[in-house]
């Protein structure tokens, strides 16, 4: 139990959360939104720090992170609850819980990082698997041992997360996947309890913090495949976040309570052509035909990083970042 980041006290012994937009009153002896953070006698509390309910090592790409040290091992860490309530997400045994069976007794800020030295080739910690905001001090403290210990921190978040929590944050992480669920607040309130424009604030503090920014977009048939507005977000992270920002859209398939079947491999691939109009690194996930897995110059076409699965090559990137063929510089962190 850990005193926790960004709240105050409220009337009738209530404290208000400040971590993220939902801004939670909670009740004594109650728990947020996010089921993990806790009113204890006045003072709220981190009911996770340093409960981690699964901790692996990934290939980065898992992430999923395409341009940032590609074919590097990262390990990866998560507890459990979620500040969103997605109807579809993917991952809702952790998420979607605020008690689980911890995978070990002790794994504190320091033996994580301990774990990160002992793996050959890691470049550092990953923070995903459930919502890391809701973990947020752990995170922090552990990504602080990281960067002293010359690794690396990359978030793999929902973004929805308060401003002062993020500039804190962007202090210590160097690379993000931020989930873009849908280009539509109503949807956003609907599907998964929060709101867009917190999310498109986060991708913007991103950007504007200089630190590596992809994007995961799962295309659901139904709730958010409508080309227009779909068109519309690509508009909107090429104009606002720039044509070199990584967007990977992802195969939907049932879970949690969405019933409706996967997407159509056809669908997937007619967003990604759409986004490839606008965004000049467009890749598909869950989808076994690896058309769009592997990454080529956007100039001559020449074949840059080969992945096939979770298998990566660097074929054609110099280690300066260019491409072998023309020369241009390519926007991946190697």
């Amino acid at each position: 139990m850990q005193e926790a980041f960004f709240w105050e006290t409220a009337p009738d012994e209530k404290v208000k959360c400040l971590l993220c937009p939902h801004e939670c009153l909670i009740p004594e002896g109650k728990r947020g939104l996010c089921r993990v953070r806790e009113n204890r006698k006045g003072r709220l509390y981190s009911t996770v720090y340093g409960q981690a309910a699964a901790v692996h090592t990934d290939p980065v790409e898992k992430k999923p992170l395409y341009h940032f040290h590609p074919g590097r091992p990262i390990l990866s860490a998560g507890t459990f609850g979620c500040n969103l309530s997605c109807s579809f997400c993917q991952n809702y045994n952790l998420s979607q819980s605020g008690k689980l069976s911890v995978v070990s007794t002790d794994h504190s800020p320091e033996n994580l990082v301990r774990m990160a030295l002992r793996i050959e080739g890691n470049i550092g910690m990953a923070y995903t698997y459930n919502e890391p905001v809701v973990f947020y001090e752990y995170m922090i403290d552990t990504a602080g041992l990281v960067h002293a210990a010359g690794l690396k921190n990359a978030m793999i978040s929902n973004g929805f997360i308060s401003s002062e929590p993020l500039r804190k944050l962007l202090s210590v992480t160097d690379a993000f996947n931020i989930d873009l669920k849908a280009f539509s607040d109503a949807f956003y309130h609907k599907h998964t309890g929060g709101a867009l424009r917190p999310v498109l604030n986060t991708l913007l503090a991103v950007v504007q913090a200089g630190k590596h920014l992809e994007i995961t977009h799962l295309v659901i048939p139904g709730l958010n495949d409508d080309p227009d507005l779909f068109s519309q977000m690509v508009n909107w992270i090429s104009r606002e976040l720039g044509e070199d920002i990584p967007l990977h859209l992802s195969r939907y398939f049932p879970a949690f309570k969405l019933t409706q079947p996967p997407t159509p491999t056809e669908t997937l691939h007619h967003f990604a052509h759409l986004a490839g109009e606008k965004l000049r690194y467009v890749y598909t996930g869950n989808d076994t035909t690896g058309e769009y897995a592997s990454t080529r110059c956007p100039g001559c076409s020449n074949l840059l990083i080969l992945r096939q699965g979770y298998q990566t090559v660097v074929t054609g990137l110099t280690p300066e970042g260019e491409c072998t063929r023309c020369r241009a510089k390519i926007p991946v962190i190697q």
